[in-house]
């Protein structure tokens, strides 16, 4: 019960400490979203629709600070980000809601695919180390994950979209002519248009969780407990599975909680290269648009998820780690 309290002790305090950080910064900046917008209009700003749009935008530069924060603070917490400046006059939840669903079905899933993928190879490899498996796929998918995302896009786009005459799409979440609803064409639709992306996040992420697993492995296999599994004549599978693997994945956990942030923020280059829909094409759009509503949350919802997926992970590795409950 201690090790839970405080851990959501430090998920407090840490969401506090982003809230306060994403409330001070755009307000640090000169300027204000409305006066953003009223900057693309060229001549006299007119202050009258200046202050209109101050209004919208929820910015009342006459209230103390104090007052500011804790009216951020209420309306962050019942989801009330303001009027987005990129999509005016849309509030920035529901923009937030059209976009979001499109980033976690493409980047999440295959966030958590190649986290599965990658985590069994290297189990594999690791346990079978020196073995075929383990000297080809290892150095291979290590080399894909330095690549570039939106090389790999590119590479991906002309072999499977231009040098196939269309094959499959590149451009968009699904075919503009058809009507977005939960019917097999549609459906179909965003699903083959969500390969090319998808296998670019796969193809570059896919190699970290598998040079990582491989090595723990490996170095779970000196330890004595291996040892003496073996000696007292334990199916090699179950101690690949109950011993190594259950030991050689905590440091795997920590590290896929942190990549759930970049399943919110979306991978930009990937969305930007394949003109995809989500959270990451927006991130981009709003801070070439100045959109200070916008980006304030894209921050809290990274912050949040980040913040959440840790906190899971750490609960996860004290129930497969007992000892993890007395760090």
């Amino acid at each position: 019960m201690r090790f839970i309290l405080r851990r959501i002790g430090f998920f407090v305090i840490t969401l506090w400490v982003a809230l306060t950080v994403n409330f001070f910064v755009p307000r640090l900046m000169p300027g204000n979203p409305a006066e953003a917008m009223m900057a693309r209009f060229r001549g006299r700003v007119n202050p009258d629709a200046l202050k209109a749009l101050e209004v919208a935008f929820g910015i009342d530069t006459q209230k103390p600070l104090p007052e500011q924060y804790v009216e951020y603070l209420g309306n962050t917490l019942t989801g009330r980000f303001g009027t987005s400046l990129t999509f005016f006059p849309q509030p920035v939840s529901e923009v937030l809601a059209q976009a979001l669903p499109w980033t976690l079905g493409l980047v999440g899933v295959t966030t958590v695919i190649a986290f599965l993928l990658g985590t069994g190879i290297g189990m594999v490899g690791g346990w079978r180390r020196g073995g075929v498996l383990d000297s080809v796929l290892p150095p291979v998918f290590v080399i894909t994950a330095a690549l570039p995302y939106f090389w790999v896009g590119l590479v991906l786009i002309m072999v499977f979209s231009v040098g196939t005459n269309g094959l499959l799409p590149n451009d968009g979440g699904y075919d503009p002519i058809l009507d977005p609803g939960w019917n097999a064409e549609f459906v179909g639709d965003v699903l083959k248009h969500a390969l090319l992306p998808a296998l670019t996040i796969l193809i570059i992420s896919i190699g970290g969780w598998i040079l990582t697993m491989r090595n723990n492995v490996v170095t779970t296999l000196a330890e004595d407990y291996i040892r003496m599994a073996r000696a007292k004549g334990i199916p090699n599978r179950r101690i690949m599975i109950n011993y190594a693997a259950r030991n050689a994945i905590l440091p795997n956990l920590s590290g896929f909680a942190m990549s759930l942030g970049f399943v919110v923020s979306g991978s930009i280059l990937v969305e930007f290269t394949f003109n995809y829909p989500g959270v990451g094409y927006m991130l981009l759009s709003a801070v070439n648009n100045q959109d200070y509503p916008l980006m304030q949350a894209l921050f809290v919802m990274i912050t949040i998820t980040v913040l959440v997926a840790v906190l899971i992970s750490d609960f996860l590795t004290a129930w497969l780690d007992p000892r993890a409950r007395t760090a």
